[in-house]
C-alpha cells in the first residue's frame, strides 16, 4: 500500500527514522517541553504535497508554490506564502507556528492564521484556520507536516507535507 503513494511512503520513512532513536532512549517520557530561546532563521519552501482523505474527489495533491518562514524563537515562527491549492486555484496564507512540545527532534504544536483562494470557503476570500503541525528541522533542510480536517464541502481534509530549506541563519 505504501509503495502506491509516494507521500505516504516518504512520511512513514521520515517518521520512522526520527522516532526510532527516541523510542529506544526515552521510553519513560518521550515528550519534552521546549525552552523558548531567541533564534534568527529564514526558511523557504516550494509549496507542499497533500494526501487527501477523500481520494474519490480528484483533488490536486501537488500544491506547489512559494513560501517563507521566519523562526524567531525555538517555539515560534511566522509564515506566509502562495500555492496552487486542492481546488486547482491559487491560495495565499499567513500564520504563526507555536510548537512548545518535542518528541525527540520533532516539534509539536499548531499553526494559526488565515488562508484565501478556496471557492467554497468565504467565496474564495480569507478565512481563519488552526491546524495541528509537526516540524523537523535539520541544519539546512526541514519539513512541516499538517493535519487538515475535512469541513463539509468547504475544506478538503488531508495530510500535507512541506519541505523547507534554510537560507539564513
Amino acid at each position: 500500500m505504501l509503495a502506491t503513494c509516494p507521500l505516504k511512503a516518504l512520511l512513514a520513512i521520515m517518521l520512522t527514522a526520527q522516532l526510532m532513536p527516541v523510542m529506544a532512549t526515552e521510553l519513560n517520557n518521550p515528550f519534552t517541553v521546549i525552552e523558548p530561546e531567541y533564534q534568527n532563521e529564514l526558511w523557504i519552501n516550494p509549496g507542499m504535497a497533500t494526501y487527501h482523505f477523500q481520494q474519490d474527489r480528484n483533488f490536486n495533491g501537488a500544491n506547489w508554490g512559494a513560501g517563507l518562514e521566519y523562526r524567531f524563537n525555538t517555539v515560534a515562527s511566522i509564515t506566509a506564502g502562495r500555492f496552487y491549492n486542492s481546488d486547482r486555484d491559487y491560495s495565499n496564507y499567513a500564520g504563526v507556528y507555536y510548537q512548545p512540545i518535542a518528541l525527540g527532534p520533532i516539534k509539536i504544536g499548531a499553526v494559526i492564521g488565515g488562508f484565501s483562494g478556496y471557492p467554497a470557503a468565504n467565496n474564495g476570500g480569507w478565512f481563519p484556520a488552526a491546524l495541528p503541525a509537526l516540524t523537523w528541522e535539520g541544519d539546512i533542510v526541514g519539513a512541516n507536516v499538517f493535519v487538515i480536517p475535512t469541513i463539509g464541502d468547504r475544506v478538503h481534509g488531508g495530510i500535507s507535507m512541506q519541505l523547507k530549506f534554510k537560507i539564513w541563519d
